[in-house]
């Protein structure tokens, strides 16, 4: 199957954003590291590497802030995510607050697919729910335009 390179930076991004949270380096002082191990990765050639800096930095600056946004739409603690959803939420917050130039159905498909790719059985279900309520309140011209 062929994925696109913005596909495969999602993907990355994924990667490095499941590495953080999992290390629990709250001061992100691991972030270079994880980036350069991540784009050292052979198959990162297939990638886009500029929409993967993009979303790994972005999300790691943004991350309280996309959590805020998303946490109103979720039915368990925060801490009871999985690190992959967790993820997952915060790539699919940060483009639908920070990349308004990416269709809302877009960013909430890519992270639907990351989801069904590597996510727990229903996980794309949950994903889908938490960032259409979210797409409603941060893109509402879009999706009300949509419908």
């Amino acid at each position: 199957m062929h994925r696109s390179a913005r596909r495969r930076a999602r993907e990355f991004a994924l990667q490095g954003i499941y590495a953080w949270l999992v290390s629990g380096d709250t001061d992100l002082r691991e972030a270079g590291a994880i980036d350069a191990h991540i784009q050292d990765s052979p198959e990162f050639e297939n990638a886009d590497p500029v929409w993967f800096k993009t979303l790994l930095h972005g999300v790691f600056a943004e991350a309280p802030a996309l959590r805020e946004a998303f946490v109103p739409y979720i039915d368990r603690p925060l801490d009871e995510l999985s690190p992959i959803e967790h993820g997952i939420l915060l790539i699919g917050s940060y483009e639908l607050i920070h990349h308004v130039d990416v269709p809302y159905k877009v960013a909430i498909n890519e992270a639907v697919e990351l989801a069904k790719e590597f996510g727990g059985t229903d996980g794309f279900k949950f994903v889908n729910g938490v960032l259409d309520k979210l797409a409603a309140r941060v893109r509402s011209l879009e999706v009300n335009a949509g419908r």
